[in-house]
């Protein structure tokens, strides 16, 4: 499945992949022979990203802190105490990790699975974990025209690191629900305390290698 899955990038990974596609939308992207393979890869691997992220943050997250406000039974006690999404999961009864926890594991997981595949990672303009801002000059400028556009069209571009050349796509995460968006407004180290429901909150950033 491996070896199949390495041929189809291949063949997607031509040489013709030679421009930057800065801030194209799809039908741009669709109407250049350079680089439209490898936009419709990230594009797949975004639905499923995106789907597994706000399916958690919906019907696990919200639905067991916000709407149904779920308590559970304290160890060795009849005290009871309700189910939080904390930084420190791990360490406290009844925690969830926070969406962003969550998602960075499956990131993790797939970075060992995909043998260079492809990478991704949860980026914001507004970091509440300093590792999550931005770095690069493509990553800065796909947040800002994701940001600008409200998430209409995502960001396509290309950058080398460490001496490697890369596709790289950029797609809004946006407040999908009240639990996402009370978080970030009440954390302490958050730098924004005024996101609403649908804002863009940051972006997915994919990259595939060209070489």
């Amino acid at each position: 499945m491996k070896t199949l899955l390495r041929l189809c990038l291949m063949l997607v990974m031509t040489p013709m992949l030679a421009s930057t596609l800065t801030g194209c939308s799809k039908s741009e992207a669709a109407a250049s022979p350079n680089g439209i393979e490898a936009a419709k890869v990230a594009d797949m691997l975004h639905i499923v990203m995106a789907a597994d992220r706000t399916t958690y943050v919906k019907k696990v997250v919200n639905r067991f802190i916000k709407e149904q406000k779920v308590q559970i039974k304290e160890p060795n006690s009849e005290a009871f105490v309700a189910m939080a999404a904390s930084e420190e999961w791990e360490n406290e009864h009844g925690s969830l990790p926070l969406p962003a926890q969550m998602f960075r594991m499956g990131a993790e997981l797939a970075r060992e699975k995909a043998d260079g595949l492809f990478d991704y990672q949860l980026l914001s303009e507004w970091p509440i974990n300093k590792q999550n801002a931005p770095r690069s000059d493509v990553e800065k400028e796909g947040l800002k025209f994701i940001r600008e556009t409200k998430g209409e069209k995502p960001f396509y571009g290309e950058e080398e690191i460490a001496g490697k050349r890369y596709f790289t796509a950029l797609y809004a995460d946006k407040g999908v629900a009240a639990a996402c968006v009370d978080c970030h407004n009440m954390h302490p180290d958050s730098p924004r305390d005024d996101f609403k429901l649908g804002d863009v909150m940051g972006g997915i950033v994919i990259r595939i290698p060209m070489d």
